[in-house]
């Protein structure tokens, strides 16, 4: 299965892979990418990186990162999930 494909310039991403990623239906997210609240970016490598692309989809808890080359073979892919709010550093005092 091909996860990206180019066409005319423009990337296309299997919604199937990125919805399991984001733990969400394909349906929901065609309907979280239309009103918002998952977003995506794309970036271009250069340099060494010339001729790849990483592409990052954003929901409100989680992110999928895919590393991709000029013919949509993904190289890596890696998610995060956010859903346990912000972690909290402990509060170090020092006295002087």
């Amino acid at each position: 299965m091909t996860v990206v494909t180019f066409e005319g310039g423009t990337l296309h991403v299997d919604a199937a892979v990125v919805a399991a990623a984001l733990r969400i239906s394909p349906d929901a997210l065609r309907a979280a990418l239309h009103s918002g609240t998952v977003t995506s970016r794309c970036e271009a490598g250069v340099d060494e990186d010339a001729g790849r692309f990483r592409l990052t989809f954003f929901s409100t808890n989680r992110r999928l990162r895919l590393i991709v080359d000029a013919n949509g073979r993904v190289l890596q892919q890696s998610s995060a999930d956010y859903s346990r709010g912000p972690r909290t550093l402990p509060v170090v005092a020092k006295t002087l």
